[in-house]
């Protein structure tokens, strides 16, 4: 029987193992915030399903980190970069975030970036492309998750341009993403011997692209692509179809895509469409898993590239605090640029010195309606391409981290 003082001492020992255990992390929890759109023109293939994907990622981690607790929390950025900074600043000045995943928006990530690197905090970009994110604009605390504006344009132009005489026109949203992705696919086709003829750029959110559309008609380019995301994608193929652009000839080229948006233009307009995915639900039974415990908390929807890259992003950091036994940002960056990052959605890949995820995409082009036998069974995966051949190499892209 163990007396009063032993009790005690024990009991202090109890408590100093404790502390010691949490020493590293500050306040004693971990919290992570899905910044995203869960009101705008992006919130189908972001919004609420980021934020099921992290809570996937915590709860397998057993909702422990460092032997911390895990916190996800959420907040709207709305699609405006000034709400999305501000958010940032008020995470981590007041709400005690330790970091950022998911982001879905370009200029929000670009402005949010600055104050991670200011604060010295992580900042995880899935849904975001823009490439300077791991270029001049590179942070050590930054990573950029998915897809990016040079990969995409890369291996879109490569599959649609196949040399002199091959024209394009872009249908491009007005923000920094379809900027950075028309300039990027003007740069492949220019080099491969096409040529552009011309653009036109429409708001975020756009409703009505008719006058856009005709624009591309006009033009008779042989390729349009679309450089805009979403709803935004899936109204001008809608309108593109509306007015007879394929039908006449002219073929259209989705620069970034999602089955959500195969499912809203549907197998009957949207046919044939290729594009680069990072994760499809139905590519093998690793994918089908994670798609299936998804599903079932989003009635029945299947996780987007987005979704199945936030549950990657967020297991890796959790992670590599317990691997760095801190969670101090620049700490736990580079311990997650040491670690394999092995999963259904990455496969087997690394994180560059840059915060570039060195991940394969696959080619997939939707199926004819005949060959689909379920709701979300939309897609076929071409092939695989690999990291190496369209990620920009990391002596190219002025991030002073490589240095």
């Amino acid at each position: 029987m163990k007396s009063p003082r032993m009790r005690a001492a024990l009991t202090a020992m109890t408590l100093a193992c404790i502390t010691a255990a949490h020493a590293q992390v500050s306040d004693g929890k971990v919290r992570i915030m899905v910044l995203t759109d869960l009101s705008s023109a992006y919130s189908d293939t972001s919004g609420k399903g980021s934020v099921v994907a992290a809570q996937l990622a915590v709860e397998d981690a057993g909702a422990k980190a460092n032997g911390a607790p895990v916190e996800v929390v959420q907040s709207d950025h709305q699609n405006k970069a000034d709400i999305g900074v501000t958010t940032a600043r008020r995470a981590f000045d007041v709400d005690g975030v330790d970091a950022l995943v998911d982001i879905s928006n370009s200029a929000v990530s670009l402005g949010v970036q600055n104050i991670a690197r200011e604060k010295g905090k992580v900042v995880l970009h899935v849904g975001s492309a823009h490439a300077d994110l791991y270029g001049k604009a590179c942070s050590p605390t930054g990573a950029l998750w998915l897809y990016d504006t040079y990969a995409l344009a890369k291996g879109l132009a490569m599959a649609n341009t196949s040399g002199p005489g091959d024209t394009w026109f872009f249908l491009t949203a007005d923000y920094a993403f379809g900027k950075a992705m028309e300039e990027e696919v003007r740069k492949v086709v220019e080099s491969s011997g096409g040529k552009v003829l011309g653009s036109a750029r429409h708001p975020v959110g756009n409703q009505d692209f008719s006058s856009f559309v005709l624009q591309a008609q006009t033009s008779r380019a042989k390729v349009v692509g679309l450089a805009n995301a979403s709803t935004d994608t899936v109204n001008a193929i809608k309108q593109a179809g509306e007015f007879g652009l394929t039908k006449g000839g002219q073929k259209l080229a989705a620069l970034i895509f999602y089955i959500q948006s195969v499912k809203a233009v549907g197998a009957a307009q949207a046919q044939g469409l290729r594009y680069l995915e990072g994760y499809y639900w139905d590519r093998d039974e690793p994918s089908r898993a994670f798609a299936k415990r998804f599903a079932a908390r989003m009635n029945g929807m299947m996780p987007s590239q987005a979704h199945a890259g936030i549950y990657s992003a967020t297991a890796h950091y959790v992670k590599a605090i317990g691997a760095a036994k801190s969670d101090d940002g620049a700490t736990v960056m580079k311990t997650m640029k040491k670690l394999p990052v092995e999963d259904f959605f990455a496969g087997q890949a690394t994180l560059r010195d840059d915060g570039r995820l060195m991940k394969d995409m696959f080619l997939v082009e939707v199926k004819k309606p005949s060959e689909v036998t379920q709701p979300w069974d939309l897609l076929k995966v071409i092939k695989r391409v690999p990291a190496a051949d369209i990620i920009r190499p990391l002596a190219e892209g002025g991030c002073a981290l490589d240095k």
